[in-house]
């Protein structure tokens, strides 16, 4: 995953040495599973940080052998996870193998700033996979005509969206509003909502396919819509944990 542009990029941004063994530190406790993106390249692998100490840091290696051979002569490794539903970014320059306490891994010097992407006054709700959320979103094509996207939503709060589009034909960039679009929410129905881009990621799907992820806010949300939206959370989080306690209900 690749930020591309963020229009509160320094908003989120952390420089202090302290701050940020104290965010890395925080991944280690929760062993929190952590998203490397080898780059240059389009190799992605899912792994954990397993020491902060000093000026270096320890990740995890991969048990697929080809991609630890690609990490070993990377540039750099891009890094994503949350905390506490916070997701943090941050970048992991020549990374070398590393043995710690006998178990395989990589080591870096600690990334000289970590972003910090979702803000916590908005619980964000990942879309559940079995029922599926869409956004039509009005566009201008590169050739000056309109069209309608229909994104598909990845996460929802009261906030707003971040949604999933092709990377190329659309005029997407940071403060880029839209208006009438229509956010469809099972159960619910079709919500009349403008949005406004806050920041923009390419990702690789699993198949290769390359996308953006498009961070949105809701502008001058109405009531109605609001609460339309935060009953919708309920009733996924509330069903969720139904079948978590095994109730079914």
């Amino acid at each position: 995953m690749e930020l591309l542009q963020s229009d509160d990029y320094a908003k989120y941004l952390l420089h202090g040495q302290r701050e940020i063994q104290q965010v890395l530190q925080g991944l280690v406790e929760g062993r929190t599973l952590v998203s490397a993106h080898v780059a240059p390249g389009q190799q992605s692998f899912l792994t954990a940080i397993i020491q902060v100490e000093g000026d270096h840091v320890v990740i995890d290696a991969s048990p697929d052998e080809l991609i630890n051979q690609k990490v070993g002569v990377a540039e750099k490794l891009v890094c994503s996870g949350q905390l506490d539903k916070i997701r943090v970014q941050f970048a992991l320059e020549s990374p070398s193998a590393f043995t710690l306490d006998g178990h395989p891994g990589f080591r870096a010097a600690l990334p000289t700033e970590v972003l910090r992407l979702q803000r916590r006054e908005f619980y964000r709700l990942q879309t559940p996979v079995t029922h599926t959320i869409n956004c039509l979103i009005p566009v201008v094509q590169a050739d000056g005509k309109k069209s309608i996207v229909e994104a598909r939503v990845v996460d929802i709060s009261a906030g707003g969206v971040a949604v999933v589009v092709p990377p190329e034909g659309m005029q997407f960039s940071t403060n880029t509003e839209f208006t009438d679009c229509q956010l469809t929410l099972p159960g619910v129905g079709s919500i009349p909502v403008r949005l406004r881009i806050r920041n923009l990621f390419r990702l690789t799907n699993r198949n290769g396919i390359e996308m953006l992820r498009a961070g949105c806010e809701f502008i001058d949300l109405p009531g109605s819509a609001d609460n339309a939206i935060q009953r919708y959370i309920f009733k996924v989080e509330r069903d969720r944990s139904a079948r978590e306690r095994g109730t079914g209900l």
